[in-house]
């Protein structure tokens, strides 16, 4: 039976490298994003059966598509890693824009529970029963940056998500995990190694790590067998300042 893989942001970074990963591990992937031309490319790199799905993942609508989609090709949904992400301006907190908040908790928390939410859908329901749903958190859950409210309270969020979905499918064989990414070369990234800000106010550029370690530790919490679920883990760059960090 193929297993099938459900990854959001999967036009770029992070959910590309993913997607790179599972495909070349046997998956049957599905990659959603907001860019159609951005998840053509992600196509091209991959191997075996593949589908794209332009989504919104704040829009409860094109959500249900998407894993609607994911069914009616495959079959079945196994995996849903829920990746798809943005951030705010960093700026101090009674200058952030109150649209700029909602647009963050929007995708980021709102459109991982909706992610989350039509895949147990969709995995408590077949047969074989069960499935696995993998967070995006971020080291940001429990170590925020300066000016980074939005962002730090989405990804604290996804924690509480995390944990609050890994015991609601226990009874369906449904496993919920998180992995908490650190300066991972990417567009996010590239701003790192070239400066950012420090807690006292100095701008440093900060190591970063190449996108196929994340991918292998995404593909080896996929990978486990129903029984064993990896409930959080962190994958960083082991010289960025995270450890003792402020």
């Amino acid at each position: 039976m193929n297993k099938v893989a459900v990854i959001t942001g999967g036009g770029r970074g992070i959910g590309r490298s993913v997607a790179i990963g599972l495909s070349e591990d046997g998956w049957s992937v599905v990659i959603a994003g907001r860019t159609g031309s951005t998840l053509d490319d992600t196509l091209l790199e991959l191997r075996g059966d593949a589908l794209a799905v332009v989504t919104d993942v704040s829009d409860e609508a094109a959500v249900e598509v998407l894993f609607d989609a994911a069914v009616e090709r495959f079959g079945r949904v196994d995996l849903l890693f829920n990746n798809a992400g943005i951030t705010a301006p960093a700026v101090p907190v009674d200058e952030l824009k109150v649209e700029a908040w909602q647009d963050v908790i929007s995708v980021n928390l709102t459109g991982s529970f909706l992610c989350a939410r039509a895949a147990f859908a969709k995995m408590r329901t077949q047969q074989p029963q069960g499935g696995r749903i993998i967070n995006n958190g971020s080291v940001s859950a429990t170590t925020p940056r300066p000016f980074s409210a939005p962002y730090t309270a989405s990804k604290h969020a996804i924690t509480g998500l995390t944990k609050s979905l890994a015991l609601d499918g226990r009874a369906f064989g449904i496993s919920c995990g998180q992995i908490d990414i650190g300066n991972a070369d990417s567009e996010i990234g590239d701003k790192i190694a070239a400066g950012v800000l420090q807690p006292n106010g100095s701008i440093v550029g900060e190591p970063t790590m190449q996108l196929e370690n994340v991918a292998n530790a995404v593909v080896y919490m996929a990978g486990l067998p129903p029984e064993a679920n990896v409930l959080n883990m962190t994958v960083m760059a082991t010289n960025m300042p995270f450890v003792g960090r402020g």
